[in-house]
């Protein structure tokens, strides 16, 4: 067997024929060479892959779409390399972007894994996302999201977690911590994994060298049902199982009443049925979460005070972050 590359790319496929055959073309130009394309075919009812004349590209083929968290998971299991790069159908790395973050990861060895920067690939003049934000009332955000990009977000700087369309972890840390929350099936599970490492000691550093654009939410699309069942319920099973005590009982009216509110947004807005189900299916799936939670908690290796730097931690920060976006769209 050849020598195992540096790096393993892991890309899901499901109904992304649109885009992927662009996101395979950029990877093909890459500066940095040492690296292997893993695809994970999430039970899509296409066998076209063949076509793709590239070394070190190999397909996993599931026979149903088992959810972006299963999926990752699995082609986590096929990584040969030291690092696994996840990267969305729908992103588009520029030629440099995993030279740029293999080079953060070596002048930066106190960081374990590593967040892209996200251009709007409709309107590359807009950010997509700066890595991700964790507020203390368990919702989350891309930092950044429709700012202009010729003046936001330009300096390396520490990040609660990295959006999972374009990331960099290391392939030990990602097994060690168990990968994806497999019950998440699809959102948040970055975020999750993310805490999760964080709380292990484990810390973030965004790499605004290293740039994709990314269509975004291409396969459920950005309002969905889809998106906003399983965005909310696995927010509310993210709070529960990650936030280590006492700041999950501090924090708790918070987060409350965040859902609060955007239950009766979304319920006005028509999705209504998305949101309660999404609430109900939290609280039911709860013994699971806290069995879980008594494990990571066991093994935090972080204080609550060094926990809380990394989180955004104004009140009114999520509600602002929220009209701002609206405006924008």
């Amino acid at each position: 067997m050849s020598e195992p590359p540096l790096v393993t790319v892991i890309i899901v496929f499901w109904n992304s024929e649109k885009h992927f055959p662009e996101c395979l073309e950029r990877l093909a130009t890459q500066t940095f060479r040492d690296f292997e394309i893993v695809v994970v075919n999430n039970g899509s009812d296409i066998h076209w892959f063949d076509q793709y004349n590239i070394d070190g590209l190999r397909v996993h083929h599931l026979e149903a779409n088992l959810g972006f968290a299963v999926a990752n998971n699995i082609g986590a299991r096929l990584v040969r390399g030291k690092w696994i790069a996840l990267l969305n159908a729908d992103a588009y790395p520029e030629p440099d972007w995993l030279e740029n973050l293999l080079k953060a990861a070596r002048e930066n060895p106190q960081f374990n894994f590593f967040s892209s920067r996200q251009l709007q690939a409709d309107t590359p003049e807009l950010l997509d996302g700066a890595g991700d934000a964790y507020h203390i009332s368990g919702l989350a955000w891309r930092n950044g999201y429709c700012l202009p990009a010729d003046s936001c977000a330009l300096e390396q700087r520490e990040v609660f977690s990295p959006c999972a369309a374009a990331a960099l972890y290391s392939r030990d840390d990602f097994i060690k911590i168990g990968g994806f929350d497999e019950d998440y099936f699809s959102y948040f599970e970055d975020v999750d994994l993310g805490f999760r490492l964080g709380l292990q000691g484990k810390k973030c550093l965004y790499v605004p060298e290293a740039v994709v654009h990314h269509v975004g939410s291409a396969s459920t699309g950005k309002r969905s049902d889809f998106s906003v069942y399983y965005g909310y319920r696995n927010l509310i099973w993210t709070f529960v199982k990650d936030m280590p005590s006492p700041l999950l009982w501090l924090f708790l009216p918070l987060h409350i009443a965040a859902m609060s509110f955007f239950m009766a947004y979304l319920t006005l807005r028509g999705q209504g049925r998305a949101i309660w189900k999404a609430v109900f299916d939290a609280l039911r799936g709860l013994p699971k979460v806290i069995e879980k939670r008594r494990a990571i908690q066991k093994d935090r290796r972080i204080r609550s005070s060094d926990l809380l730097k990394v989180m955004s931690t104004g009140i009114l920060e999520p509600y602002r972050e929220f009209m701002e976006r609206n405006k924008n769209r």
